[in-house]
């Protein structure tokens, strides 16, 4: 049964068909992908590789994991399923979880009763 290995530390200029030619020194590759940023088309440095065996697989690891390729450090190892990974938190970052702060009310962001996200006096 075919084994997905993590590649991480990926040169930016590595491209699928090298990633796929240097693991296969391991064994049989099934599959080589590096992922790519979908707005700017770059690499996101890291991909992954899929090994038809698991014994390929382990050979991978021992072979590549921090080993260079291309000048760069890699870090191999067996990738995790979607839900298993930590969770990375946050709402979409900016003014807490993605909404946009609150100037009104009473006072405003000088003071007073209330209005503002930032609590009752000007932070800024």
């Amino acid at each position: 049964m075919a084994k997905k290995l993590y590649v991480g530390g990926i040169n930016f200029q590595t491209t699928d068909e090298a990633l796929r030619e240097a693991f296969s020194q391991a064994g049989t590759v099934e599959s080589a992908s590096i992922i790519m940023d979908r707005d700017s088309g770059r690499s996101k440095g890291f991909g992954f590789v899929e090994m038809a065996t698991d014994e390929e697989a382990t050979a991978a690891i021992e072979m590549f994991n921090g080993k260079e390729l291309d000048g760069r450090r890699l870090t191999v190892s067996e990738a995790r399923p979607m839900g298993e990974r930590p969770a990375r938190g946050g709402n979409g970052g900016g003014f807490g979880g993605g909404r946009k702060p609150s100037f009104g009310g009473n006072g405003g962001s000088r003071g007073g009763n209330g209005g503002s996200s930032f609590g009752s006096r000007n932070q800024w």
